[in-house]
């Protein structure tokens, strides 16, 4: 969920050959399918978004394949947050993914866990793939959700692009909202409406989930 247009890098997925999107699903599953959910790839990780939940409003809303492409990018180059010293790229791959010790995965995901051709025929294949068949179950309509603001901004993948102390996350494609503390007023019109690459909600969270999660942003930012 990206709260604000403009959001991302700046950077542009290209490249001198045309993305491999195959080499993208071998590499999606072999470094990325041990946090992640995706179905296409029979993935069903936890520990990161949900990346089928995380686009399935986009794709409903007509995004371009493009512009989903450039977002899983920037994921991918910025990571979700400041890794420990200690923990490079090469050590998380060597050490934290299945079916290596699960204690590595209180870290937070490294910039560039895969890099240049390769960053980019993954960003390719997760666009291609992901949220085209909507929700992956659990999370459907995030009907589940209640009106627990939380639950809805973890759930509804917020915590995937925003850092928000009170939640626990570090996302760094979207706004930091600890520093830019959104009035609610605002977060509901974004939340509501959307904006740069962030889709509209209105058709998957109620009006009562969209005031809840609003608040819960208003009132938690920079606490």
């Amino acid at each position: 969920m990206l709260l604000a247009a403009g959001c991302g890098t700046g950077g542009i997925a290209s490249s001198a050959q045309r993305p491999d999107t195959q080499n993208g699903q071998t590499l999606f599953t072999s470094n990325c399918g041990g946090c992640h959910t995706l179905s296409a790839a029979g993935t069903t990780g936890t520990i990161g978004p949900n990346l089928d939940n995380a686009y399935a409003a986009s794709v409903k809303e007509g995004f371009s394949q493009s512009s989903i492409e450039n977002a899983v990018l920037d994921q991918i180059r910025l990571g979700s947050g400041q890794v420990a010293t200690y923990t490079t790229s090469k050590y998380f791959i060597d050490h934290c993914l299945p079916p290596h010790s699960a204690k590595c995965f209180s870290q937070p995901m490294p910039a560039n866990i895969v890099k240049g051709q390769d960053a980019i025929d993954v960003a390719a294949y997760v666009a291609s793939v992901a949220g085209v068949g909507g929700f992956t179950t659990p999370g459907g309509s995030f009907a589940s959700l209640g009106t627990n603001g939380e639950a809805i901004f973890k759930g509804a993948g917020c915590s995937g692009c925003h850092t928000l102390a009170a939640a626990g996350a570090t996302g760094t494609v979207g706004p930091n909202l600890d520093q830019l503390k959104p009035p609610m007023a605002i977060v509901v019109k974004q939340v509501t409406d959307g904006g740069g690459v962030m889709p509209a909600f209105k058709a998957t969270l109620t009006t009562a989930q969209i005031n809840a999660v609003a608040q819960y942003v208003a009132s938690s930012a920079g606490k």
